[in-house]
């Protein structure tokens, strides 16, 4: 049997960015994504914390790292409510393009100014692309009447830029990435319960619905642990890149889920994988 840490980090991310881009295409296909995402995320909590004990490494995050695993967990419950709130709105494909190409947009130059990676050519070029690939895709899912959803889906990237940049920190201060991650979840799944509760958004919990929502949870959690392995493994700047691919993937399940993909989508969610690999190519 391979072990997961066994395994060279680029694999992990790229099995990471397939597993994600899978787990928000179930998302996406729950009649109601908001009302469902509480009962996804709890499951994903209890796969953590399985794993957090499961799995040999430090025991629960303590100082800086909790403090930093917190902000993630917040970053993360902004993510996963306007998430939802974005695949009841607009196209799976351009959702996911908007958002994963935006977070991009603001991890790098939280990167350079925070912590002080350099700004080079190849880099801002990627950026400009990323920009680039990101405006044609949320045109293209403007025309077709997806603005709402596109514009939540760019929020939703301020919740993954958020993650991204506390998970990379907390790691970086000695943490474990299943009890870092079962922590941030920790705080993540109240606030997208309440914030349910709030909008009267809940969903009836049956034999069919319980099954979705545990195939989503655990997907959720495997993406997730393989993507902070694989981080703690290649760095920040590559990390992103390689989990990036997995705006390729989204949009290869939209096509799988009946999707209309316009040739300006097409052509911006090439752009924004181009240019973050040109983000992190030193």
């Amino acid at each position: 049997m391979i072990e997961v840490g066994a395994l060279p980090g680029p694999a992990l991310l790229v099995a990471s960015a397939l597993l994600h881009a899978s787990w928000n295409a179930m998302l996406k296909r729950e009649r109601a994504p908001a009302a469902a995402v509480p009962w996804v995320l709890l499951v994903a909590l209890l796969v953590a914390v399985v794993a957090a004990f499961r799995f040999p490494g430090p025991g629960l995050p303590t100082g800086a790292v909790a403090g930093w695993a917190v902000g993630a967990g917040l970053c993360e419950g902004l993510y996963f409510v306007t998430l939802a709130a974005a695949l009841a709105r607009a196209p799976y494909g351009a959702v996911y393009a908007v958002a994963r190409g935006g977070a991009l947009l603001l991890v790098w130059p939280a990167a350079a100014l925070l912590l002080h990676e350099p700004v080079t050519w190849s880099s801002a070029t990627g950026a400009a692309l990323v920009c680039t690939g990101v405006f044609l895709v949320a045109w293209a899912g403007h025309s077709g009447g997806g603005g709402a959803g596109l514009a939540l889906a760019a929020l939703s990237a301020a919740g993954i830029a958020g993650y991204h940049l506390c998970y990379d920190r907390a790691l970086a201060g000695g943490g474990a990435p299943a009890p870092i991650f079962a922590t941030a979840l920790g705080i993540a799944w109240p606030l997208a319960w309440l914030t349910g509760r709030l909008r009267g958004e809940t969903a009836p919990l049956t034999p069919r619905s319980a099954a979705r929502w545990t195939l989503a949870g655990v997907t959720c959690t495997a993406s997730f642990l393989l993507f902070l392995t694989g981080l703690a493994a290649t760095g920040a700047g590559a990390a992103l890149t390689l989990r990036n691919t997995s705006v390729v993937f989204a949009q290869v399940i939209a096509v799988l889920m009946g999707e209309r993909l316009p040739r300006r989508q097409l052509a911006g969610a090439t752009l924004v994988v181009l240019g973050a690999s040109l983000v992190a190519w030193r």
